[in-house]
């Protein structure tokens, strides 16, 4: 029998309504992430050792990405955020091949899984990244963070100026010839900056979600048959599609962050290019 995943996540409780199987995962990787940190900076040591150098090996290579594709100027500012995204999307991700993640449920019927009316299930834990609330509060949060960062390097009119003015230096009759040009280009440029938290909200969401929604095909996709064929299929059809996630997720991670980058470095190269 095929198991829908239900696209829309569930709340733990009937009196906390915010509180979903996919808030409370993220709950749990901030908490993860947070004890990480806690750990590998609470006796800091001048020649690093043990979980201490993996952190600093982690953080060092991060900002030097960072580093190379906003300058190095604006990566002081931007790293906090890049950095938090990326890490928290990728454990995000893993976190959801985790065993008993998205099979545990709760319910009025028995067993391991509880399915609605529409044959969706409802985990008891789910991925943050496979809640889409959860994608497009992130993506809401980085554009709040461009917006600081580009009118801090630019300025309002420095901004307005860097979307809508010449590009290349241009003057004279060319350059003033061109304006209607460069001010169609400007507004198409608004068009996509207000579509930006769309675009990566629904990319991470989708690949995640689809993601999920094979997994737990692939585990049920011999239910019909003898119940040792049926334990035997959930537990062996869908392993090489775990190692695919595992992929998935890196990329996912990555991609998000990196597109995260490059709106930064192309909001704020205009007033690098001048130092």
């Amino acid at each position: 029998m095929f198991l829908a995943v239900s696209i829309k996540a569930e709340p733990l409780s009937d009196k906390i309504s915010w509180l979903t199987n996919s808030v409370f995962v993220a709950a749990v990787v901030i908490g993860l992430m947070v004890l990480a940190t806690r750990k590998a900076t609470k006796k800091l040591s001048p020649v690093p050792s043990g979980f201490q150098n993996f952190f600093e090996y982690i953080i060092e290579f991060l900002y030097s990405q960072v580093e190379g594709i906003v300058g190095k100027k604006v990566a002081p500012r931007a790293f906090p955020l890049l950095a938090t995204i990326f890490l928290f999307v990728l454990i995000s991700n893993w976190f959801g091949l985790m065993p008993g993640v998205g099979t545990i449920g709760f319910g009025q019927t028995k067993g391991p899984l509880t399915l609605d009316h529409h044959g969706h299930i409802t985990p008891l834990l789910r991925p943050a990244t496979a809640d889409l609330n959860m994608t497009l509060g992130i993506a809401l949060v980085f554009m709040l963070v461009w917006a600081w960062l580009t009118f801090r390097e630019l300025g309002v009119i420095g901004f307005i100026k860097h979307t809508f003015a010449p590009k290349g230096g241009l003057t004279g009759f060319i350059g003033k010839a061109l304006i209607p040009i460069f001010l169609f280009v400007g507004i198409i440029e608004l068009i996509s900056i207000a579509f930006r938290p769309v675009s990566l909200s629904l990319r991470l969401f989708g690949n995640v979600f689809a993601g999920e929604t094979l997994l737990h095909s692939m585990g049920g996709i011999l239910d019909a048959a003898h119940p040792v064929v049926a334990f035997l299929g959930s537990v062996a059809l869908p392993l090489p599609f775990f190692f695919m996630e595992i992929l998935v997720g890196v990329l996912q991670a990555t991609v998000f962050s990196l597109l995260c980058a490059v709106y930064i470095q192309m909001s704020t190269s205009h007033d690098e290019e001048h130092h």
